[in-house]
């Protein structure tokens, strides 16, 4: 399985939902607090050419997206396949 990770910020619902959908698949991920951490903060906006709302979703080396884009993947069935590579 690729490895997942996910820039977060506190008390965001997109994070907590996010996360809840890849616990639910039992996916591990790296979660990085980017609002609090200046370096995480920066190396998100680098991996996600500028993207500054959270969560920013990575597996592997693909950049994903937000919350959304996760949980459109996971409806259209493509996230599994993401994942496993």
């Amino acid at each position: 399985m690729k490895p997942v990770t996910i820039y977060t910020r506190p008390m965001c619902p997109y994070c907590v939902r996010a996360k809840r959908l890849l616990d639910n698949k039992g996916v591990s991920y790296e979660e990085l607090d980017a609002f609090m951490n200046a370096d995480n903060r920066k190396a998100m906006l680098e991996r996600s050419n500028g993207a500054r709302t959270y969560p920013q979703i990575f597996i592997g080396d693909t950049h994903v997206g937000g919350c959304d884009d996760l949980m459109a993947l996971e409806k259209k069935g493509e996230l599994d396949a993401l994942l496993e590579g």
